[in-house]
Order: C-alpha cells, then sequence, then structure tokens
C-alpha cells in the first residue's frame, strides 16, 4: 500500500516541498529511508517506531520504504519524523489520504510521542503557499512564526496521537492567528538608547549620516572614546522594520534557530559583533547545505566587525568581494553562494587594537605614537577599509562632558 505526505525542507534560506511516500509491501520487516538522507534523517527509522508504539498506535511489521522526493536534494535534520509517521499510518489505513490533501506536516518526535521545534518555519510556510496549500501542522512553538503567513491555516500540534485525531476528525483545533499590529507594537524600555551619549558630537553626526544613507564606517580612537559603546547603540536610531524587511531579517534567523518561540517575528534590528576569530564560512555562511553566516544574520541591521585589524587577511578579503558584485543595492548586498541568493547588510566597522591607542586620550600626539599609527595605517590594505565614512573617536575628560 503506496502513502504521500506532503512536507517542506530548507535550503539556504528558501524552503521547498518534499514529498514523502510510504510504501507497505510484503516480506521480511524492513525500514528503508531513500532519497538522498543524511544520518539524523536515517535515524528517523528508530524515531517513528518507538514513537508510534509509545503513542499506542500499531506498527507495521512489514517491509517499509520511504521515499524522499525529489531524490537529487539531500535532506538533513529531524523535520520528517512527524510525515513520516503519518505516512505510515496512511498506509495502514489509520487515516485517510484525502485529509492529507493540500497540507505539509513537519515536526521531530520524541520517543514519547511529543512533537519538537524545528527551523525554518516562516520560509516553509512562504514555500506552502506558493505551492498552493491550504493547511500547515507543525510543533505549536514554531507555530507562531509560520502564522504571520495569513493565507495558510496554521495548527500547533503538541503530540502524534492529537496529529492522529485531528486528521480523523475526532479532535477540533482552530488555527493559529497572530496580531501583526502588536508584534510592531513600539518597545516601552530599550536596553540602550543613541540618546544617553554624552559628547562626542563629531562621531554622532557621521553615525547618524551613515544610518540614513546606509553607508559603511570606520571608527578609530583610543581605548574608551566611547567606539563600542557607539556603534551598538547605532541600531537604535535606524528607522522602525517593515513588515516585508521583518519577514526576511525572521527567515534568515529562523533558518539559523535564532528565533525559538519569542516572538512571530524580529521586529528590531538586529546587531552582530563576531569574534576576529570567526572562520571566512562563519562569516559569510556556507557548508554542504548552505547555512547563513554573520554578514547574513546582519541583514537590515548591522554588523560589527570590533579589532578590524585582527581579523584574518583571507576572511577580510572574502568580505569585501561580497559586497563588490553587480546588482548592489541600497542598504543591502546580493551574493550569489551556491545558488542560493542572500542578501545581506554591513553598517559598522571599527578598530581600536592599534598603535592609535598609544596617542594619548587628551589629543596630545607624541612623534613616537604619531610614526608608529602611520606605518601600522601603511600597512593595511586599503581595499579593506573601503568605507564611506571613517571618523577619529578621542577621549573626553570628564569635565568637558555636557550635563
Amino acid at each position: 500500500m503506496l502513502a504521500k505526505v506532503f512536507s517542506s525542507a530548507v535550503l539556504g534560506i528558501d524552503a521547498y516541498i518534499v514529498e514523502v511516500e510510504v510504501d507497505l509491501a510484503s516480506g521480511l520487516p524492513y525500514f528503508a529511508v531513500v532519497g538522498l538522507p543524511d544520518a539524523s534523517v536515517k535515524e528517523s527509522r528508530e524515531r517513528v517506531k518507538a514513537a508510534v508504539q509509545n503513542s499506542g498506535l500499531d506498527f507495521p511489521v512489514r517491509r517499509i520504504t520511504v521515499n524522499l522526493a525529489p531524490a537529487d536534494i539531500r535532506k538533513e535534520g529531524s523535520a520528517y519524523d512527524l510525515p513520516i509517521a503519518i505516512g505510515l499510518l496512511c498506509a495502514t489505513g489509520v487515516i485517510s489520504a484525502s485529509t492529507l490533501q493540500n497540507a505539509i506536516l513537519l515536526g521531530e518526535l520524541s520517543l514519547d510521542g511529543r512533537v519538537k521545534p524545528i527551523r525554518g518555519a516562516l520560509s516553509i510556510a512562504l514555500a506552502a503557499e506558493r505551492a498552493g496549500m491550504t493547511r500547515v501542522i507543525l510543533p505549536r512553538e514554531n507555530a507562531s512564526e509560520a502564522a504571520v503567513i495569513q493565507r495558510i491555516a496554521v495548527y500547533p500540534v503538541d503530540t502524534l496521537p492529537q496529529v492522529v485525531e485531528f486528521l480523523t476528525d475526532r479532535l477540533h483545533l482552530d488555527p493559529l492567528q497572530v496580531d501583526l499590529q502588536a508584534a510592531f507594537a513600539p518597545v516601552q524600555s530599550a536596553p540602550i538608547d543613541f540618546a544617553e551619549v554624552k559628547g562626542q558630537a563629531l562621531v554622532k553626526r557621521a553615525l547618524e549620516v551613515a544610518a540614513v544613507g546606509g553607508h559603511n564606517l570606520l571608527l578609530l580612537g583610543p581605548p574608551g572614546a566611547g567606539k563600542s559603546m557607539l556603534a551598538r547603540r547605532l541600531t537604535t536610531i535606524l528607522p522602525a522594520m517593515t513588515l516585508a524587511e521583518a519577514i526576511e531579517t525572521t527567515r534568515i534567523h529562523s533558518v539559523a534557530g535564532l528565533t525559538g518561540d519569542r516572538t512571530a517575528l524580529v521586529t528590531t534590528r538586529p546587531f552582530r559583533a563576531p569574534h576576529h576569530t570567526i572562520s571566512d564560512a562563519g562569516l559569510i555562511g556556507g557548508g554542504y547545505v548552505p547555512m547563513p553566516g554573520e554578514v547574513s544574520l546582519a541583514y537590515n541591521g548591522v554588523l560589527f566587525l570590533d579589532e578590524l585589524p585582527e581579523f584574518r587577511r583571507h576572511v577580510l578579503g572574502v568580505l569585501r568581494s561580497s559586497w563588490r558584485p553587480p546588482g548592489i543595492e541600497l542598504g543591502s548586498v546580493h551574493i550569489l553562494f551556491r545558488s542560493d541568493n542572500l542578501r545581506i547588510t554591513e553598517r559598522a566597522r571599527r578598530s581600536s587594537r592599534s598603535p592609535s591607542s598609544r596617542i594619548s586620550a587628551t589629543g596630545e600626539d607624541d612623534p613616537c605614537s604619531i610614526s608608529h599609527f602611520r606605518a601600522y595605517a601603511a600597512a593595511q590594505d586599503a581595499a579593506r577599509l573601503d568605507v564611506e565614512h571613517r571618523r577619529t573617536a578621542r577621549g573626553i575628560p570628564i569635565h568637558g562632558l555636557p550635563a
């Protein structure tokens, strides 16, 4: 007996529909998963068997073949547990095939039948809408994120028996509704604010210009001048995110597993500050199945490269090459990576661990420090400092701060 269930998978930040085909045949008991699965997908055989049996349902003792189509794209992750289990129950006649039409199922199964969260729920909901699906059944932790796409019905579930009862019309579930206006409600108290900064008028002016025009910015100055403090407050003066920007940013963070069950959308500008020991793949993204890096996670926000000269040369080279391809748009950069169009942005960069820190905080420049600074600056690759604005932050004496 053959059954087919629709599921979905994420590639980059986009999702595509996966057909989970389950065939039961006579013969010795056997459970095979084909369709280019990785190790975590192959292990679903044990999770599905234990979850079905521990939920009080009959597991077929037959020759079972599960095919994940399209078979030429590698499948990874544990989100196929729920559709495989439902496909088995459909093949045995527990669930009618008609109830699975136009429905997407996703979720990891624990051994006791609980449905655990997955990644990329928002991208999957968008793919379901494009494919003409009308329902998405997925873990409760991901439901609010997927329900942002209001043209499909999103049903949050907690356990495998609950899904079976819902599909057999023994349980009624209401689709989840998300209030987008409440999601974009202004935050009453932000932890940091640009208005808190006293002094540094020129640097603040440069940050304002960078925020308005979407420019890159390089901050130079001695330790304690306030470079990091100013850079971290840049997001508080950026324009409020639109719905389209919030959806795009949430898609990226969801694929990276950074959204959790906190909110339906990421409505605040992201601020990413990777350590200078990061690799080129960690910064730009990569992997056999492409995953977003820090640059992509900073999309629509701020990428803060603290201690810029400490980053490895080839890492900065990859970063520069990623923001200079054809097709540049204001505020974002398009890069082509393994046939995935990942949009990124960088708006703030700075450097402080340099000989310039030997220049006194009061502005009195000694010749020795100046000579070291000029040699240090000359040694830097000009291509790495390809920014629209540069501003030096000088230390401010306590008595010089405004009241």
